[in-house]
């Protein structure tokens, strides 16, 4: 696939971003995350709501990662041939779909079924956003481009999820998903007047998973984020009793918070360089992680180390999705939607088993083995991005 067949189908040329579109997407992404952890911020008021425990509210995040899990590859692998706006819309408007039912469902198998199918919808969206970014713009701005689009996640982390979590408190938690609700049919009108549109793959040039597993580059992508994202949850699932460990238990918000800033700075940062030092980018997001877990794992009792650490931690993770997503999208050319369909359910796997390998080991051996396990992680992780020179995330050509 040359650089020529991909600047062909561009939107747009020179170097100016169209920020409008990108916006957009950034949006959807927005909508995206808060659709799927807005739950955990209201358990109480949908636990009594509904009827049922906190537990079981649980689920409704739970079912929502599985629908992601289950259909992103389905899904993109069977619309290739899809106009690509017509698919995005169709994605977006799920969430409009979903998140109605859920705001005025009384019946917690209907609220469960409606969010396995926001799940279906996050899994569509996610596998198409990086790619129709990137199409968006000519090659040598698609990193920019792509960390504009993905903005909308650690907003909605940092801003989004707070938010959304006081107004359900403050006026109920079904305005909330109703105000989501809201929110999206503006969003769609806005993709129709400012998102290009662009063709989907050529009938009998659809790319197979076997295809797109095998091309150059994609297999270590694929793997540094598996292992990396696994090293992530390990510590961010059970952030509070590691945090306890110090006596910081009435702290996780801080420590949150911390977190949150330093990623948010972490993405500026990202957005800045990445389309010329991308490999650079992202062996230093790994050092800086393994730096954090190390000072952790020496000194993870002293107060003042950890929230240093917690800050390194952010600024490391930040940008590592834009990052992942931008070198899924090189490697994979015009199958870019089919490689970021991939990474939804090789990013959902870690996540999965970020939190039964972070819960073995806090019923085990406890969370003062985290950080060592990062450790060992984030070396194999190294290894494999050093080693993908060629492919995967090369060496940028300067000058």
């Amino acid at each position: 696939m040359t650089s020529t067949t991909i600047t062909s189908v561009r939107g747009s040329t020179g170097d100016k971003l169209p920020l409008g579109g990108l916006l957009a997407i950034a949006m959807a992404a927005f909508i995206k995350l808060l659709t799927e952890i807005l739950p955990s911020g209201l358990l109480p008021q949908m636990a009594k709501s509904l009827g049922k425990s906190e537990a079981l509210i649980g689920q409704l995040v739970t079912i929502y990662a599985i629908g992601s899990l289950v259909a992103a590859i389905p899904l993109t692998i069977a619309t290739q041939n899809w106009r690509r706006r017509t698919l995005l819309l169709i994605a977006i408007g799920g969430f409009a779909v979903v998140n109605t039912v859920t705001s005025i469902s009384d019946s917690y198998v209907v609220t469960l079924v409606a969010r396995f199918f926001a799940g279906v919808s996050a899994g569509l969206l996610w596998a198409l956003a990086a790619g129709y970014a990137a199409r968006m713009v000519p090659e040598h701005l698609q990193g920019r481009a792509i960390a504009v689009a993905m903005v909308g996640a650690p907003l909605a982390l940092s801003l989004g999820i707070p938010a959304g979590t006081l107004l359900g408190t403050m006026f109920g938690w079904r305005w909330t998903f109703g105000l989501m609700s809201g929110l999206t049919i503006i969003l769609v009108f806005w993709v129709m007047k400012k998102v290009p549109d662009f063709p989907g793959q050529p009938h009998g040039q659809e790319f197979s998973i076997k295809t797109v597993f095998t091309l150059p580059g994609i297999r270590s992508v694929l793997f540094v984020i598996f292992t990396y994202v696994f090293a992530h949850n390990i510590l961010y699932t059970y952030i509070a009793p590691f945090l306890a460990r110090a006596g910081l238990t009435d702290r996780v918000d801080v420590a949150l918070l911390v977190f949150g800033v330093a990623s948010l700075f972490s993405i500026w940062i990202v957005g800045a360089l990445i389309d010329r030092w991308l490999r650079e980018l992202v062996l230093v997001s790994v050092l800086l992680f393994g730096l954090a877990a190390l000072s952790l794992g020496i000194a993870g009792k002293v107060p003042a180390v950890i929230y240093t650490a917690i800050a390194i931690w952010g600024l490391a993770f930040g940008g590592a999705a834009t990052l992942f997503q931008t070198a899924s999208a090189k490697a994979a050319g015009t199958a870019a939607d089919v490689a970021q369909s991939m990474l939804v359910t090789t990013w959902n796997l870690a996540i999965a088993g970020g939190g039964i390998v972070g819960g073995l080991l806090l019923e085990t051996v406890g969370a003062g083995a985290f950080p060592f396990t990062l450790l060992a992680l984030l070396a194999a992780t190294l290894l494999v991005a050093w080693a993908a020179r060629a492919h995967g995330f090369p060496v940028a050509e300067r000058g």
